[in-house]
């Protein structure tokens, strides 16, 4: 065992580092990596997510594939060590924050504010995701009722971007 680490304290860097072939290979990409105590067990978070921008939301099967594969990966080395785990893999959710361009890319279409760094103007700009590749641009509402304009934000401008929830959309003609 190496000597950097007690038995059940591996860094989740390690942790991703080992999963992230393994899901690769699944056609998905480690979104993240959570340790925690939980009385005498570790508790093991492993979030997932597709790693092609366009591809659909993962489906429970997707999911349980995943858990799968990295369960056998984990079992394959000494990670954790010789303590207890139980080990979670899930989807990033709604309320992730967007914090890389290809969490902006995976939401196309969606309604999403937009936190503004303070040299852009330290405030929000809410609107509908139309493009995240050399910049964002929005979809945003303009003056009147039913009239929208396009904002373009350079990356350098954005924060964090989160989802907004919609239970209709006006364009889907509920």
């Amino acid at each position: 065992m190496p000597a950097h680490r007690q038995p059940g304290a591996t860094p989740p860097e390690a942790v991703r580092d080992a999963l992230s072939p393994v899901l690769e290979g699944l056609g998905l990409l480690v979104e993240d990596v959570t340790s925690s105590p939980a009385g005498n067990r570790t508790v093991l978070r492993v979030l997932v997510d597709a790693a092609e921008p366009t591809a659909p939301a993962l489906s429970l099967d997707d999911v349980a594939e995943a858990s799968r594969a990295v369960s056998d990966a984990l079992d394959a080395t000494d990670l954790m060590g010789s303590r207890p785990y139980v080990l979670e893999v899930s989807t990033p959710g709604v309320d992730r924050p967007l914090t890389e361009p290809r969490h902006f890319r995976r939401n196309l279409g969606r309604l999403v504010r937009v936190d503004l760094v303070q040299a852009a103007d330290g405030g929000t700009v809410e609107g509908r995701l139309e493009s995240a590749a050399e910049s964002v641009v929005l979809q945003v509402a303009g003056p009147k009722k039913g009239m929208t304009s396009q904002r373009v934000l350079e990356w350098s401008d954005v924060a964090r971007g989160h989802v907004q929830v919609e239970f209709s959309r006006s364009d889907e003609g509920s």
